[in-house]
C-alpha cells in the first residue's frame, strides 16, 4: 500500500490527536513533528517515537515529508504551508483554516503557484448523523434547502483561558467563538445550504470580562438559491448544552443532527459528552428511523474512541487523496468560505450593516 511521510507542525493539545490519528491511518507514515523550541518538539516526538525538530525546513528535507499537518494557533497556520508549499509538501490544516483572509488567500496563492494541496479539518463531516443528512440532500429527499439553522450554546472557563496565552486575544487567537468553537458548525451550515450571498450578524461579550474577543454571535444569512439562514452560537451558557444543525427544505421535510451534546469537547482536556444523533427528520416515508438511527450511532459511538477515531477519518482522507491525486473532503477554497463566514460577522458588526459575498482581504 502506497503511504506518505507525514509531520505534525506544532505539539499543542490537538497535535496528539492528529499524532495518534497519522499512526493508524493507513497511509500515513508519520515520521517528524516541529515545535518552535526543540524541548517541547522533543517531549512530543518522544511520545509517537518519532523526530524532533526546530527548523520546519531542515524537517521537510532532512526527512522527505510530503504531508504537513499544522497544528500552530490559528493566527500561524499561513507560516508553515507557504513554507512547505515552496518545497512542494501538502498542508493539513486545523480548523480554521486561518483567522484572516488575508492569510487565507496568502495559503491558496502559495498552493497554486506550487502545485500543493490543500485540506482544512471539519471531523464532523465524517459523523453519521451528518452524512445522513448531506445524503438527504443530494439525493432531493428535501426538495432544496431552503432554510437553515445552527445553533451551538457552550461554555469556556477562565481556567480554558489561560490554558493558554494565545486564548482569547484578538492577534493571537484572531478572535472568540466564532473562530475557534464555531467553525465546525459554521462549516457543516455552508455545506449543506449552498452558496452565500449576503450576511448581517452582531457579535458581544456577554460574560467573560476576562478575554478581549466574543463570546456569542448571532447572523442572518442570505443564500444565492433564495434561502435564508440563522446563526447564533455562544460559549456563555455553563456547562455547555449542545450544537444543532437543522435544514428545512422547499418541500417542508426538515432534517438535522445534534452534532454536540453536555458540556461542549476539549480536545486535550475533555471527552465528547454524548453521541452525535440525528435530532429532526421528517422526510417522507422516513419518520420513524430516528430511534434505529439512534441505537445504530450510539452503539458505534461507544465502540470506539470518537475524539481520536474522526480525526484519524479526516487524516487518513488526506493522506488517501495524496495517494490517489483526488481532492480531499474538504479543500482549501471551502476551508476558506467558514473564515469568509465569520469575517463578515466582524464586518457587519463594525458597520452594522449587510456584507455582501465574496469577501475579499482588507
Amino acid at each position: 500500500m502506497s503511504k506518505v511521510k507525514t509531520a505534525i507542525v506544532g505539539c499543542g493539545k490537538v497535535a496528539h490527536l492528529h499524532a495518534k490519528g497519522l499512526v493508524n491511518a493507513e497511509h500515513s507514515e508519520f515520521t517528524a513533528a516541529y515545535s518552535r523550541t526543540m524541548e517541547k518538539a522533543e517531549s512530543f516526538a518522544g511520545q509517537y517515537k518519532v523526530k524532533p525538530y526546530d527548523n520546519l525546513t531542515k524537517m521537510i528535507q532532512n526527512e522527505g515529508i510530503e504531508v504537513l499537518v499544522i497544528c500552530t494557533p490559528h493566527p500561524f497556520h499561513a507560516g508553515p504551508v507557504i513554507e512547505g508549499a515552496r518545497l512542494g509538501v501538502h498542508s493539513l490544516i486545523e480548523k480554521p483554516m486561518a483567522s484572516s483572509l488575508e492569510d487565507c488567500d496568502a495559503m491558496l496563492e502559495a498552493a497554486d503557484k506550487y502545485g500543493i494541496t490543500l485540506g482544512v479539518v471539519s471531523q464532523r463531516r465524517f459523523y453519521e448523523p451528518v452524512k445522513r443528512m448531506r445524503h438527504a440532500i443530494d439525493a432531493g429527499k428535501i426538495g432544496s434547502p431552503a432554510l437553515g439553522n445552527v445553533i451551538m450554546y457552550g461554555w469556556r472557563d477562565k481556567d480554558y483561558y489561560d490554558s493558554d496565552a494565545w486564548r482569547g486575544t484578538w492577534d493571537q487567537e484572531g478572535g472568540g467563538v466564532l473562530v475557534n468553537q464555531a467553525p465546525h458548525q459554521l462549516d457543516l451550515f455552508q455545506w449543506f445550504m449552498g452558496e452565500i450571498e449576503e450576511v448581517y450578524g452582531s457579535w458581544r461579550n456577554l460574560n467573560h470580562p476576562y478575554i478581549e474577543v466574543e463570546d456569542t454571535a448571532l447572523a442572518i444569512v442570505k443564500f444565492k438559491n433564495n434561502a435564508l439562514g440563522n446563526i447564533l452560537v455562544s460559549n456563555s451558557q455553563k456547562p455547555g448544552i449542545y450544537g444543532k444543525v437543522h435544514i428545512n427544505g422547499t418541500n417542508g421535510a426538515t432534517i438535522g443532527a445534534q452534532t454536540e451534546g453536555g458540556a461542549m469537547f476539549i480536545a486535550g482536556s475533555t471527552n465528547i459528552q454524548e453521541t452525535p444523533v440525528n435530532d429532526l427528520w421528517t422526510v417522507p416515508g422516513e419518520e420513524d428511523e430516528l430511534e434505529q438511527w439512534k441505537k445504530q450511532d450510539e452503539a458505534f459511538f461507544n465502540s470506539i474512541n470518537p475524539a481520536e477515531y474522526y480525526i484519524q477519518m479526516q487524516d487518513e482522507d488526506f493522506c488517501q487523496a495524496i495517494v490517489n491525486n483526488r481532492e480531499p473532503m474538504l479543500t482549501g477554497k471551502e476551508g476558506r468560505i467558514t473564515v469568509e463566514l465569520f469575517t463578515a460577522i466582524y464586518r457587519s458588526t463594525r458597520s452594522n450593516a449587510p456584507i455582501s459575498f465574496p469577501l475579499k482581504a482588507e
